[in-house]
């Protein structure tokens, strides 16, 4: 989970911090901020979910306690531009498919970030892979477009700026670090994970990929047997994600991962991560520049 820790560590490394601010009640998101600014003096963020009823007072709150970025997900950002553009912010929308990338451009926001399915946690809809997503949605807009979903490492870096993206998002990776706030055993559920051991519940009502458990089994289940929405919401919920990653329960809790935790077997931390990816992709990027000669 994204708190100050690792939003500060993030941007002391030279990315931009995001924190979860979503997982936040007001006091203690302007508590959060005020750390991240006492550990940094680097830009940072802060990501609300539209779909969250106290969305706009903690986007009020971000901008007044600092945050240099607002990224806005779950919901039409429309409503919220013209508060974060007043304050002198930039607003980043995340968007699942392509028709989204381009309401949220048509709306005034800075940049997008084009989701694909492989990514953890809520999920589009439409369930469109990121190599599929990003290039289409880069052909639509005339603003930055940040790849999201598979990206772990250099090569999936190197991979997002091929297709046209001008950055990379990355949770899952950053999930498994020293620094951010999370039991230990939900960080090793990330580290044990294989390629095929995520798993899409909650097609219904919303999308989410998360480790396969005991709770994803009883998700399925019921899924199967024909529930309402409403009493599939009895499996599904912040709720269940706190008892993950907080509590370590990591059975009965919801384990919101990507499926590149194939690729993520080491804890280490955020400055680890960027460093490796950045001198990584200059590695990469030379690579291919030799066998293009070839």
């Amino acid at each position: 989970m994204s708190y100050n820790d690792l939003c500060a560590a993030v941007s002391e490394s030279g990315g931009l911090g995001i924190l979860a601010g979503g997982s936040m009640g007001i006091d203690e998101l302007r508590e959060q901020i005020r750390l991240v600014k006492a550990k940094t003096k680097k830009p940072f963020g802060v990501n609300i979910p539209i779909v969250i009823p106290d969305s706009e007072a903690l986007l009020r709150a971000a901008i007044e306690e600092g945050a240099d970025v607002i990224s806005t997900s779950a919901g039409n950002p429309k409503k919220l531009v013209h508060l974060v553009k007043n304050a002198g912010r930039k607003i980043i929308h995340v968007s699942p498919s392509v028709t989204l990338a381009v309401k949220a451009a048509e709306s005034g926001v800075d940049a997008v970030v084009a989701e694909g399915i492989e990514a953890g946690g809520h999920d589009g809809f439409e369930e469109i892979t990121t190599m599929v997503l990003v290039r289409q949605v880069v052909k639509k807009l005339n603003i930055p477009v940040i790849a999201a979903g598979g990206i772990a490492d250099a090569r999936g870096f190197v991979a997002a700026l091929s297709l046209g993206a001008q950055g990379v998002q990355m949770g899952t990776r950053f999930a498994a670090t020293h620094e951010a706030q999370g039991h230990s055993d939900f960080k090793n559920a990330i580290l044990n994970a294989h390629v095929t051991g995520t798993v899409i519940t909650g097609r219904a009502i919303g999308p989410t990929r998360c480790v396969k458990n005991k709770l994803t089994e009883q998700i399925h289940h019921a899924e199967k047997s024909g529930v309402s929405n409403k009493e599939l919401l009895q499996f599904i919920g912040s709720g269940r994600t706190r008892r993950a990653a907080v509590e370590g329960d990591i059975e009965e809790g919801t384990v919101a991962c990507g499926q590149i935790a194939g690729l993520i077997r080491t804890l280490k931390s955020a400055n680890e991560i960027i460093t490796e990816i950045i001198e990584g992709a200059k590695a990469v990027v030379n690579e291919l520049s030799k066998m293009s000669i070839k």
